[in-house]
């Protein structure tokens, strides 16, 4: 996810940018590395696990020259009390981060001396704020050293002296930057942050998001719809279409927060052509795929729901991956590439697993998704529900019950490990002139952990298997909280990673969409996760 000026690019920052960001920090804060106030490697991968969507880069002729570092945090009913930097950003890992809070925390931002005064920074604000504006956040808040206080701390109180540069009779590096971008001062903090340049004071600073809406109130309940789709011969793009849309008409008349669609059920698009090989029909399909994003993308804007559109082919340079593209009703996209592919769509198909891994924070829940076989390996939701996922996503396609148990049996043990609801449906129906694709079993189930708050069975709920319809299904994602720290059992607490430690090479997906207005980070095409 890129934003562009002329010449500055900003994106989300990755893996591969700890190394330069770190040094970087070195450069710009040479007066606060004594007091180990910098961010290590140990930092930046943490703020990337916990809250990816808030790491910013600033690029200029291929160098990073700046970043800006966020999380999001909850300051309850007196948002505007004094804090310290250690507090707010949980002594600089960012694990406080909290995904149901109301304020975007400005932890940092910072540019290498060379490219000050070029817009870098203003370029870093302006993400930050459309990232605010996206997730729907009340504020962004921020600590901002007193820089140049030393001056004139002898004469001045640190509040008069903030007050003075609001005024213009004096000028801060820090606070005169943060009020040309509309960020007001609210207060003056002691004991922010040890640096000598500002006697450890810092102004408190406030933008309000004028687009913000209240959040419901009462328990957080979501609902989900499941389409359970009946793969038929079709004439033309624009009966597929119908299709589509049908469903998510009805899911919109019942209020439906998600929508989600089968696996590969795009491929009902080849019946219209002329009987050919199994790989020639991925890339043909592959041909379809700004079609089939216009179409999805136009839906969910249009119904304000969160449509899993299931998963298409898409050509990833000379790769060809199975995605599963996340519509979220603002108009940017998540997309999730399968990561395990099963021989036989290596064999006949000839698709790629992928290798990144999306959470989504989509507006009413944090979730994540697992494409078919992707669920039968227990490291992936592993990996989201450490990053908070509450609703795992399962689009599949199975020709047999053998296959389909598979996967069922498999969403419930991750439901149970992770203490998470998983979200599970496939098509039904046959397409006897489409290779690999003659005939599909199926069954839409709604699956919870098995505790005393959930279906006694582990069930929400279960479409009748191989008929096509829309399951519909209320969740409640404060059980899942309640579940988690004082349930029956509470796997989340008890793992014993001392004995079984897990790791990750994975790189987070990211967020895009072509509309330069409406996403954090402005215009990007749609791509796989690098």
């Amino acid at each position: 996810m890129t934003i562009k000026t002329e010449s500055i690019e900003v994106r989300v920052a990755n893996r591969d940018d700890i190394e330069t960001l770190a040094e970087l920090n070195r450069i710009v804060y040479p007066s606060t590395a004594e007091e180990h106030t910098l961010w290590g490697a140990s930092h930046l991968g943490s703020h990337q696990r916990a809250f990816p969507q808030g790491q910013l880069v600033a690029i200029v002729d291929d160098k990073i020259v700046g970043a800006a570092a966020s999380l999001i945090c909850s300051f309850g009913s007196d948002p505007l009390r004094l804090h310290t930097w250690a507090g707010a950003t949980d002594s600089g890992y960012f694990t406080n981060h909290d995904s149901r809070g109301d304020t975007l925390y400005a932890a940092d931002i910072y540019v290498h001396p060379d490219y000050r005064n070029r817009g870098v920074g203003s370029a870093l604000c302006e993400a930050r704020r459309q990232l605010c504006q996206r997730l729907n956040l009340r504020r962004i808040l921020a600590g901002g050293r007193l820089h140049d206080y030393h001056k004139h701390a002898d004469k001045l109180s640190a509040m008069e002296y903030a007050q003075r540069v609001v005024t213009g009779a004096l000028t801060d590096s820090v606070l005169s930057f943060h009020l040309g971008q509309a960020f007001a001062l609210r207060g003056v903090m002691p004991n922010f942050l040890r640096d000598p340049l500002s006697k450890n004071f810092a102004s408190q600073l406030e933008w309000l998001n004028p687009d913000y809406r209240p959040a419901k109130t009462g328990p957080r309940k979501v609902r989900v719809g499941c389409v359970q789709y009946q793969m038929r011969k079709i004439d033309s793009f624009e009966d597929f279409a119908r299709q589509v849309t049908y469903f998510l008409d009805v899911a919109h008349e019942y209020k439906s927060d998600f929508v989600l669609f089968p696996e590969l059920f795009t491929v009902q698009l080849l019946s219209q052509i002329a009987v050919i090989t199994p790989q020639e029909g991925m890339k043909r399909l592959a041909a379809l795929t700004d079609q089939f994003i216009e179409l999805m993308k136009g839906l969910a804007m249009k119904h304000g729901i969160t449509i899993i559109g299931g998963s298409h082919p898409v050509m990833v340079k000379e790769r060809l991956e199975n995605v599963c593209m996340v519509f979220l009703p603002d108009g940017s996209i998540v997309n999730q590439p399968k990561l395990h592919v099963t021989p036989h769509e290596r064999r006949w198909w000839g698709l790629s697993g992928g290798s990144t891994l999306a959470i989504i924070d989509s507006p009413v829940a944090r979730i994540g998704v697992a494409i078919c076989y992707d669920v039968e390996f227990p490291e992936l939701a592993r990996e989201l529900a450490d990053q908070g996922m509450e609703i795992l996503f399962v689009p599949f396609c199975t020709d047999n019950r053998q296959g389909y148990l598979r996967v069922r049996y498999c969403a419930h043990a991750r439901a149970i490990e992770n203490q998470i609801y998983v979200c599970m449906t496939g098509n039904v129906g046959n397409l006897p002139d489409v290779a690999s694709m003659d005939i599909q079993y199926g069954q839409a189930a709604v699956i919870t952990p098995s505790d005393f708050p959930f279906a006694r069975d582990g069930v929400a709920a279960e479409a009748d298997s191989n008929e096509e319809t829309l399951l519909i299904c209320d969740l409640d994602l404060d059980d899942l909280t309640d579940a988690r720290s004082s349930g029956t059992v509470t796997p989340r607490i008890d793992r014993r990673p001392d004995l079984f430690p897990f790791t990750s090479r994975l790189q987070p997906s990211i967020v895009t969409n072509d509309d330069a207005t409406n996403q954090p980070l402005g215009d990007q095409k749609i791509v796989s996760g690098q």
